[in-house]
């Protein structure tokens, strides 16, 4: 498949009192265009290392990949200097970060944040640029958006800040778009909103897409594979109407419990325990320790197999699988 973006066999590792800790471990999947491919898990699950590792923008002498490839519309973000990545991120790349008020300059006005990067990666004077970033502001959707171009972050709401992020992520139209937690802190109405406008630019414009989300209910509802990650692993992926309709993993059919549904005749069940610290992840199933179908086998770290003889439907679990 030639893919825009391909992750294949990556393992991010961080610093951490002096010795190197794997944050995201051998992890590899493919995003086609016009496909979304959800990553879920809890906080501390390697969601957000796994994008921060796809746009090299990994803090510098703390992170970095240490395997693996990352090609993303051809280009080895891995093997490439800084220079070719700069040229990458916000032109054949873009991301949508978790919150906007903290990922929009409160000092620069709108319209100049979304210009910035036309003038940077098209090369656009200062009046084109301008242009173009009003034509992407009324692309978003954003009401009144000629006389709103030169106002602040802070004086948009929370839905408008995050439509000025996505108009900022798509300004110099990118192959390969992550949406990093795009919904948090919004209310439902405007989730819907968002998910729908990003549906429709991800259709028009062709877009290959990684959202990354604890939210079940927005992959139920955007995604087409789905890819469920703990402590750094890839435990579980699937086709997301096999994934809801036969979970595997013990963590997914846990991650499923613990969300709140209208249908259920018992409330949210919540998971046992926490993801564990860096310095004390076990070296096997990184799950273990929160697990009722543990045995002595899970010391050893499993393989991803398929579900049911489904190549399609992978789980990491000595226990399911191939039944």
């Amino acid at each position: 498949m030639n893919a825009p973006l391909i992750v294949d066999g990556v393992t991010t590792s961080i610093r951490l009192d002096g010795q190197r800790h794997d944050v995201v471990r051998d992890i590899s999947f493919q995003v086609a265009a016009r496909e979304t491919l959800a990553l879920v898990g809890e906080s501390g699950c390697g969601k957000s290392m796994t994008a921060l590792s796809i746009m090299g923008l990994l803090p510098a002498g703390i992170a970095s990949v240490s395997a693996g490839k990352i090609i993303v519309d051809g280009i080895d973000m891995v093997a490439a200097d800084e220079t070719v990545r700069e040229s990458v991120r916000g032109n054949r790349i873009g991301m949508i970060f978790q919150e906007p008020m903290t990922s929009l300059n409160p000092v620069l006005p709108i319209g100049f944040q979304v210009g910035e990067a036309l003038m940077q990666h098209q090369g656009l004077s200062r009046s084109a640029a301008r242009a173009k970033a009003l034509d992407l502001l009324e692309h978003v959707r954003i009401p009144s958006a000629a006389r709103r171009l030169d106002d602040y972050p802070h004086q948009f709401s929370g839905g408008m800040r995050q439509r000025v992020m996505i108009a900022l992520a798509l300004a110099c139209g990118p192959k390969v778009l992550i949406a990093d937690e795009p919904t948090t802190a919004l209310d439902v109405t405007i989730q819907r909103q968002v998910l729908a406008l990003l549906a429709d630019l991800q259709a028009r414009e062709g877009l290959a897409v990684l959202l990354i989300t604890h939210n079940l209910g927005v992959v139920a509802s955007v995604a087409d594979r789905v890819m469920v990650m703990y402590g750094g692993d890839v435990v579980e992926s699937a086709d997301v109407k096999d994934f809801f309709a036969r979970p595997t993993h013990p963590y997914s059919v846990a991650l499923l419990a613990a969300m709140p549904r209208i249908d259920a005749t018992e409330g949210p069940q919540p998971i046992p325990g926490q993801v564990p610290s860096l310095d004390a992840m076990p070296s096997g199933c990184r799950f273990q320790s929160r697990c009722h179908l543990r045995q002595d086998v899970c010391s050893t770290l499993p393989p991803l197999k398929p579900v049911a003889g489904n190549p399609g439907h992978q789980v990491r679990c000595w226990m399911r699988g191939d039944t």
